[in-house]
C-alpha cells in the first residue's frame, strides 16, 4: 500500500465544485488546543509565548479553566522584548525552572502565537540548549493565527510530539507493547496507532470497536502521558480520527516512514463504520456485524432524523471539522448549501470527500459547495439569499445572524464534543436539532399563550 493515494483531480473536480475566496482565516485562534490537550495529555505543562491579548482570549474565551487548576500559562512579552533589550533565553529559563519546581511536569510544550513570528523568536534554537540545561524536555509548537486555522494548533504539536518522540525516551515502555499474535483475541497484523485528540470514553469506544474485529492498537497520539508514547517504527501503519491533522500525517510518513491510511473519519454510523472497514481491509480483515451495527444506531436516532428531515444547513467555516459534519447531516436527510473551511487537503481528506459524494449520490442530492478560506462577508449575502434553516458559524457570526432570524449553532461546540464512534452520532444531531427544538417550543408556548387570551 502507497502511503497515501493521489486523488485523481480532474474526476474529483467534474463531482464537486472548488472555490477560495479572501485567504484569511476567520476562525478560533490556533492557542486555544490548550484547553483540551492539557487535559489530554496529564503530565505536561503549557507554556503560551505571546502577549496580554492571547492570555485574554484563554481566559474569556476558554474561562472555565481558571476554576480547574490548569497546567498553562502565559510568557508575556513586553515592549521590552520586541524591541530586544531583554534576553528571551533567560527569562524562559526563569519561568521553565519555576514551572518545574511548582509542576514537576514530564514535558513542556512552548506555543508560539503571531508575536513570536513577528518577531523572530527563535524557540526551536533555544529549547534544545535549555531543556539540557533544566533537565526537562521542552516541545516547540508554532500555532499561530497567521498560519494555522482552529483546530490546526493541535496539529502542530501532536506533528511536533511525532518528531521528538524516540526509541531511547520509550525505553520504559517498550515491554508493555506485546506483539499481536501472542494475543489469540487478535488478529497477526502489522502495529497499527491511531492519532487525533480525543476524550478517554471515545478512545475505549473505539479501541473495543476494532477489538470486535480482531484489531489491536499498539498505542495513541496523544497518549495520556509524555512517558507513555507509542513507539513509533518504520513500516508502521497509522490511521488519523480528526480531518484537521494533515501535518501530523505528513511528519508519520516523512519523517517516520509510516503507511496512512487514508479512511473517512469516524464522525456519524456511516463514517465510523467506513473508518473501520477500511482499516479492516488493509490488515485483511473480513468485517463482521458492522451493516448491522450502523443500522441500529440509525434505528435509534429516529427522533432526530425526522426533525432535521428536508431541513437545509449551511457551514460558515471554524473547526475544520465541516466535510465530516456535512456528510453525516446530508446522510441524515438534510440539505447543505455550502460547507466553508479555513483548509482543506484534499489528499489526507480524499476518502471522506469520496464518501460525502457517494451519500450525495445516494440520498439523491446535489452535491455542497466547498469553500476554502470563506469570506464571511459574502457568505452572510449567501445566507441571506438562501434562507437556510440553520447556520453552523464561529461565535463572532453568530449573535448577528440570530437578531436577523436565522438560526445558527457554535461551530466550537462541535469541537469539545464526543462526537466520534457509533454511540455518540446521537450528540452531533443533539447539537444541531436543538435550536430547532428551541424554535418549535417557542411556537407552542407562543400559540398556547394565544388560545388562552381567546
Amino acid at each position: 500500500m502507497t502511503p497515501i493515494k493521489n486523488l485523481a483531480q480532474e474526476n474529483l473536480q467534474e463531482k464537486i465544485n472548488f472555490e477560495c475566496e479572501t485567504g484569511n482565516y476567520h476562525t478560533f485562534c490556533p492557542i486555544s488546543c490548550v484547553a483540551w490537550l492539557y487535559q489530554k495529555i496529564e503530565d505536561s505543562f503549557f507554556l503560551v509565548i505571546g502577549t496580554k491579548t492571547c492570555g485574554y482570549f484563554l481566559q474569556n474565551a476558554l474561562g472555565v479553566m481558571i476554576f480547574a487548576e490548569p497546567r498553562y500559562a502565559m510568557a508575556e512579552l513586553e515592549e521590552g522584548d520586541i524591541s530586544a533589550q531583554l534576553s528571551d533565553y533567560g527569562e524562559l529559563k526563569r519561568l521553565c525552572l519555576q514551572i518545574k519546581r511548582d509542576r514537576n511536569p514530564s514535558v513542556i510544550f512552548w506555543i508560539g502565537t503571531c508575536t513570536t513570528e513577528i518577531i523572530k523568536m527563535d524557540l526551536e534554537g533555544i529549547a534544545p540548549k535549555l531543556e539540557v540545561e533544566i533537565k526537562l524536555p521542552i516541545v516547540v509548537a508554532r500555532a499561530n493565527g497567521l498560519d494555522y486555522a482552529f483546530t490546526q494548533g493541535e496539529d502542530t504539536v501532536l506533528a511536533a510530539l511525532v518528531q521528538r518522540s524516540s526509541p531511547k525516551q520509550l525505553e520504559n515502555i517498550a515491554h508493555s507493547i506485546a506483539p499481536v499474535s501472542e494475543n489469540l483475541n487478535y488478529r497477526d497484523h502489522p502495529p497499527l496507532i491511531l492519532f487525533g485528540s480525543i476524550p478517554d470514553p471515545v478512545v475505549n469506544q473505539l479501541t473495543l470497536e476494532l477489538k470486535k474485529q480482531g484489531i489491536y492498537i499498539s498505542g495513541w497520539l496523544p497518549s495520556k502521558r509524555y512517558t507513555e508514547l507509542p513507539l513509533i517504527n518504520e513500516g508502521n501503519y497509522v490511521c488519523g480520527v480528526n480531518p484537521y491533522l494533515s501535518r501530523t500525517a505528513t511528519t508519520l510518513m516523512r519523517r517516520r516512514k509510516c503507511k496512512l491510511i487514508g479512511a473517512p473519519f469516524p464522525i456519524g454510523p456511516d463514517g465510523t463504520r467506513a473508518w473501520l472497514e477500511k482499516i479492516c481491509t488493509v490488515f485483511g480483515v473480513e468485517p463482521k456485524g458492522l451493516k448491522e451495527r450502523e443500522q441500529e444506531i440509525w434505528e435509534n436516532l429516529k427522533y432526530y432524523l425526522d426533525l432535521i428531515k428536508g431541513k437545509s444547513v449551511f457551514f460558515m467555516g471554524d473547526n475544520l471539522l465541516e466535510i465530516s459534519l456535512a456528510r453525516f447531516l446530508i446522510r441524515s436527510g438534510m440539505v447543505v448549501f455550502e460547507i466553508g473551511i479555513p483548509y482543506m487537503d484534499k489528499r489526507y481528506q480524499g476518502a471522506e470527500l469520496q464518501l460525502l459524494q457517494k451519500t450525495c449520490k445516494d440520498q439523491n442530492l446535489p452535491i455542497p459547495i466547498i469553500i476554502e478560506k470563506p469570506d464571511n462577508y459574502n457568505q452572510i449575502d449567501r445566507i441571506r439569499d438562501m434562507r437556510p434553516d440553520l447556520v453552523i458559524t464561529g461565535m463572532a457570526n453568530a449573535n448577528p445572524l440570530e437578531a436577523r432570524g436565522i438560526n445558527t449553532k457554535w461551530s466550537v461546540e462541535f469541537t469539545f464534543a464526543q462526537i466520534h464512534g457509533f454511540t455518540n452520532a446521537i450528540e452531533v444531531l443533539e447539537l444541531v436539532t436543538r435550536p430547532l427544538r428551541r424554535n418549535q417550543n417557542l411556537e407552542k408556548i407562543g400559540s398556547q399563550n394565544y388560545t388562552d387570551r381567546r
